[in-house]
């Protein structure tokens, strides 16, 4: 079982990698075995990444919606749990980053380079 940090080193490398869906799976884990009052805020990081995947491989509805589903589920983590910056993350720039992205999607249609539109965790 990897650490929070480690959750969040390993999953902006796969990120920056272009491997969203294997960043979900990173996020994932550590929603199923973290500890209950964290599962919305790694749940809400799985649904980004995973929306990403979907934006990436042209699936426009699929994307912007879990896209904006994870960005709503930080945001009712940090209204919960009273925090920002969680091992570092900037969650208020990824829900902005989330939105952004999800906007653009919709509006443009086409795929996007998941390397390229990786958000940045820790701001």
């Amino acid at each position: 079982m990897r650490t929070p940090r480690e959750t969040v080193a390993e999953a902006q490398e796969l990120l920056d990698a272009g491997r969203p869906f294997h960043a979900h799976e990173v996020f994932e884990d550590a929603w199923k075995s973290g500890p209950d009052d964290e599962r919305a805020l790694w749940r809400g990081l799985a649904q980004l990444a995973v929306g990403l995947t979907h934006a990436a491989r042209g699936n426009v509805t699929g994307g912007a919606r879990l896209l904006r589903r994870g960005a709503g589920a930080l945001d009712e983590w940090m209204s919960q749990a009273g925090q920002r910056r969680p091992y570092g993350m900037d969650l208020v720039g990824l829900t902005g980053w989330a939105r952004e992205l999800a906007g653009f999607v919709e509006e443009g249609g086409a795929r996007v380079d998941a390397g390229a539109r990786a958000p940045r965790l820790r701001g």
